[in-house]
């Protein structure tokens, strides 16, 4: 093997003769794009349809409120989504609670 060899040598040992690259300018493709005009339906007005509802488990929590102790107590109802009595009573004197200071259960019924 000859060691005296030069780079260009070298290189082309490695990777080949190298051939320039010829550049070819492709004409431009015209591409005919046909006129699209987006327009919306005319929709007539129609009576919109409610939807069905569907069941949702309620229950009626009645209670007992007032701010002063053993003083005039007014009777509150609430109605919550649940099927959780105990959920119910929570959320009732949760809610019961933001303007009266005694609150006091006195039924949960489904409705």
């Amino acid at each position: 093997m000859n060691s005296d060899l030069t780079e260009e040598e070298m290189r082309r040992a490695l990777f080949g003769t190298v051939q320039p690259e010829v550049q070819i300018s492709a004409p431009p493709v015209l591409e005919l794009v046909p006129e699209v005009v987006f327009t919306k339906p005319v929709v007539a007005p129609a009576a919109k349809k409610k939807a069905a509802k569907s069941f949702t488990p309620r229950l009626r929590v009645t209670l007992r409120v007032g701010n002063e102790f053993e003083g005039k107590m007014i009777e509150l109802i609430h109605e919550a989504d649940t099927l959780s009595s105990l959920l119910a009573e929570q959320e009732a004197v949760k809610a019961a609670r933001k303007k009266y200071k005694y609150v006091e259960v006195v039924s949960v019924k489904s409705m």
